[in-house]
């Protein structure tokens, strides 16, 4: 089984602590390099995403600098998606056909924001029948308020994340535990 390394999101526009907030997981990059590291000496496929957002005063919006992939993003990927909604699914060019053409039915999730485009995607790739992996320790997220004006802290949003995908609609791994699954690293 092949399994298909998905990098979310990983732009320059998220470095704007100004526009997004405090962020956790300072090691985020490290590990979506190892993976990326992994996956290219395996000469297994990847996939970048990239949000290009409709909001002209995003960092993510297709005009702004922020729009880019950070330095950690190597290579020249098997498949580029863009997109404008959480879902890596729902970009193009289809995620889910070109998976379906490639003969792929195992996802392993990376990127940026652990709880809102990771997360979908991860959601939608369970619900589509893949086999999810998540790396939760190669994601980020920022902290919020919500909707009662209660501030919640980027790492337990990332716990959140973890328990309500694990066992549901994939299962969640860190990196380090994910290459080492096997001798020779994920057996994907």
């Amino acid at each position: 089984m092949t399994t298909a390394l998905i990098v979310v999101d990983v732009q320059l526009g998220f470095d704007d602590a100004d526009y997004w907030g405090e962020r956790n997981n300072p090691d985020c990059d490290s590990n979506i390099g190892m993976l990326i590291g992994h996956w290219r000496r395996q000469g297994w496929p990847i996939v970048y995403v990239r949000h290009d957002s409709a909001d002209a005063a995003s960092p993510l919006h297709p005009s702004s600098p922020g729009n880019r992939f950070r330095d950690v993003l190597s290579g020249t990927p098997d498949l580029l998606v863009s997109k404008t909604v959480n879902s890596s699914f729902h970009g193009s060019p289809d995620l889910g056909a070109w998976l379906t053409a490639s003969g792929i039915n195992s996802i392993a999730i990376c990127g940026i924001t652990t709880n809102h485009c990771c997360e979908t995607t991860a959601r939608v790739g369970g619900n589509l029948g893949y086999d999810v992996t998540f790396v939760v320790d190669a994601t980020h997220t920022f902290d919020r308020v919500g909707p009662f004006g209660e501030e919640i802290a980027a790492d337990e949003l990332s716990t959140i994340t973890g328990v309500n995908l694990h066992g549901e609609f994939a299962r969640v791994v860190v990196t380090h535990d994910l290459l080492g699954a096997a001798p020779d690293g994920f057996d994907a």
